[in-house]
C-alpha cells in the first residue's frame, strides 16, 4: 500500500547554527564600534530548564528556549551557552549528571560529545562557568557579561536573563544584546528557509489528510489527531508549533479556539464550516496554516460568499508583497477587500471608504493580519523598527507594522467571523449601526468564520508562499470526494462534477 506521505525527514546541517551566530556577532561588534565600545566580553544565554507538573514528579516534555536554541541548537535542558565577542569563540557548558542518571534516563555524554554534536570551539561543565571565563578574560578582573533582557512585544513578556552561582564576579549589561539578537532573527538564512519549508510541506499534507478525512459526526479531537499522527509519523515533527485550532460551526468565530475551556470537542454537523489552524515544528523552526471548509465537502452559497472573501483577500496580499511594502497598508488591503465582497453579498451596505473609517473591518477582523514566523509562532521582532502599534480597533492587533524586508517569513491570514461580541456593539452604534443589512445578517448568526492562513517568504522582487494545500472552492470540493492532491484539474472537475450530479466545477 502506498505511503499517505511522500516525505521524509530531513538532516538539519550544525552550520546552521554556525551562520546564525556568525550574524550576531557581526551584528553586535558593529553596534559596539557605533558606539565607541571595545570588542570583548561574552554573549551570555541560558538555555531552558525541564519542569515538572505542579508537585509531582512527572516532567513535562521539554522544548528548547527559542533564542538558545537559535544560536546553538541544543536539545537538552541545563545548558548554558556563551559566544566570546573577541574570538567568536563559542562554549557550552553542561550539567554535570549524577551516576545514577545512567540507570534512569540513559548514557552520561562525555563533554567531547556535545563539541562533535553542536560543533562549537569548547564545552565545560556548568559548575566551571566562572573560573572558564576568568581564565579566558584573565586580562580582566570583572569580564563583561552580555545577557538576555528586553521585552517580546508579541506576548509582552520579558526575556530572562542568564542565572548562575557566582554571576556578582562579572559586569553585566542587559541592554545591548536583546535587540541585536532579535532583529537577527527577524530575517532568515537559506539553512533556516529549507528548515521551515519542510515543516509547511508536511503540515500542508497533514491538513490536506484531515481536510480528505473529515466526516459529519466526527470530533473536532479526531481531526486534531488526524493532524497530529501525520506530522509526527511521516514527518518526526514531536512538537507542535501551537496549540491546535480544531474548531467548527459557530466554534469557528473564537479566535483561540482549542484551549482547555475549550478542547476541540464538538462533533461535526451537516452544515458546518470547519477552520482548523494546526502547523507542525521541526528541529525548533515551525509553520502555522490555516484551512477552512465545509465539513460534508460541498459548499453552499453563503459559506461560499465568505469564504471567497477572504480568499480574495489572502491572494491579494499575496500578490502585493515585497520588499518595502507596509504590512499596516496589506491589513487594510485585506480589510477593504472583505468589505467590498460582504457589500456584494448584501450583508452590508453604504461606502466602503467610510466603512474603512469607521474601522468596520475590525468588526469582522478584528486580528491583526499575520505574523512574524520562525523559531517561534509568534516570531519577536514586530515592532523592533517601523512605526509604533496603531490604537485603532483591529490595527492594534497587528502583531507587526513593519515595512516588508527579504528575508522575513510572515503570515497572511485573512479572516472574516461572525462574533456576536462584536456585532452586537457595533449594530448599536449611531457610527456604524447603518452599514448593517439587518435581514441578511441574520441569516449569518451562528455562522461562525473563515480564516485562510498561509506561510510566506519575502523575497528580493516579491514572494513565496511556502504552503500547499487546497484553496479554491473547486479544489477543496475534489480533494473532500477524493481526488489526490497536488490535483489534475480535468480529473478533479470530473470528480466533482459526479458528486454534485453534472452541476460545473
Amino acid at each position: 500500500m502506498a505511503s499517505p506521505s511522500s516525505l521524509s525527514p530531513p538532516q538539519v546541517p550544525k552550520e546552521l547554527y554556525d551562520i546564525n551566530r556568525e550574524k550576531l556577532l557581526k551584528s553586535l561588534r558593529q553596534h559596539l564600534t557605533e558606539t565607541s565600545r571595545p570588542l570583548h566580553g561574552f554573549v551570555f544565554l541560558q538555555g531552558g530548564e525541564e519542569k515538572s507538573r505542579y508537585c509531582t514528579d512527572h516532567i513535562e516534555l521539554f522544548r528548547q528556549e527559542s533564542y538558545f536554541a537559535y544560536l546553538f541548537g541544543v536539545t537538552e535542558p541545563g545548558f548554558y551557552g556563551a559566544i566570546d565577542v573577541a574570538t567568536g569563540n563559542s562554549i557550552l557548558f553542561v550539567p554535570r549528571l549524577p551516576a545514577d542518571y545512567a540507570v534512569w534516563l540513559g548514557e552520561i555524554k562525555p563533554l567531547s560529545y556535545f563539541q562533535e554534536k553542536y560543533r562549537v570551539s569548547m564545552v565545560y561543565y556548568t559548575d566551571e562557568i566562572v573560573g572558564v571565563l576568568h581564565k579566558l578574560r584573565k586580562e580582566v578582573c570583572q569580564p563583561l557579561l552580555f545577557l538576555l533582557h528586553g521585552l517580546n512585544t508579541d506576548s509582552n513578556n520579558f526575556s530572562k536573563p542568564a542565572e548562575f552561582e557566582g554571576i556578582e564576579k562579572f559586569e553585566t549589561d542587559l541592554t545591548t544584546l536583546h535587540p541585536i539578537l532579535t532583529e537577527c532573527r527577524v530575517l532568515k538564512s537559506d539553512l533556516e528557509l529549507a528548515v521551515i519549508q519542510f515543516a509547511c510541506d508536511i503540515s500542508s499534507e497533514a491538513h490536506v489528510e484531515v481536510m480528505r478525512k473529515t466526516q459529519v459526526g466526527m470530533k473536532e479531537y479526531q481531526l486534531e489527531s488526524i493532524f497530529l499522527h501525520h506530522t509526527y509519523m511521516y514527518g518526526g515533527c514531536r512538537h507542535c508549533s501551537y496549540t491546535c485550532i480544531c474548531a467548527t460551526g459557530e466554534n469557528s468565530a473564537v479566535l483561540h479556539y482549542g484551549h482547555a475551556a475549550a478542547p476541540n470537542d464538538r462533533t461535526l454537523e451537516d452544515g458546518d464550516v470547519a477552520l482548523f489552524d494546526m502547523g507542525a515544528e521541526y528541529n525548533f523552526y515551525g509553520s502555522d496554516i490555516t484551512c477552512s471548509f465545509p465539513v460534508n465537502g460541498k459548499f453552499t452559497s453563503d459559506q461560499s460568499l465568505i469564504y471567497n472573501a477572504v480568499l480574495d483577500a489572502h491572494n491579494a496580499v499575496i500578490s502585493a508583497m515585497r520588499p518595502g511594502v507596509s504590512w499596516l497598508d496589506m491589513h487594510k488591503l485585506a480589510e477593504k477587500i472583505i468589505l467590498d465582497s460582504l457589500k456584494k453579498g448584501c450583508i452590508i451596505v453604504g461606502n466602503v471608504d467610510d466603512m474603512m473609517t469607521e474601522r468596520l473591518g475590525a468588526v469582522f477582523m478584528p486580528h491583526g493580519l499575520g505574523h512574524l514566523l520562525g523559531i517561534d509562532t509568534h516570531d519577536p521582532g514586530g515592532y523592533l523598527k517601523g512605526p509604533n502599534r496603531s490604537k485603532e480597533p483591529g490595527l492594534r492587533s497587528l502583531r507587526t507594522a513593519r515595512g516588508l524586508e527579504e528575508g522575513m517569513v510572515i503570515t497572511v491570514e485573512p479572516g472574516c467571523y461572525f462574533i456576536d461580541a462584536l456585532l452586537d456593539p457595533a449594530m448599536g452604534d449611531s457610527n456604524t449601526s447603518k452599514f448593517f443589512n439587518r435581514e441578511v445578517i441574520g441569516r449569518f448568526k451562528g455562522f461562525g468564520g473563515v480564516r485562510i492562513e498561509s506561510d510566506v517568504h519575502v523575497t528580493a522582487n516579491g514572494c513565496k508562499n511556502m504552503t500547499n494545500v487546497p484553496r479554491e472552492i473547486w479544489e477543496i470540493e475534489a480533494v473532500m470526494a477524493g481526488a489526490a492532491w497536488p490535483l489534475d484539474k480535468a480529473s478533479a472537475c470530473s470528480r466533482v462534477n459526479n458528486v454534485n450530479n453534472g452541476s460545473s466545477c
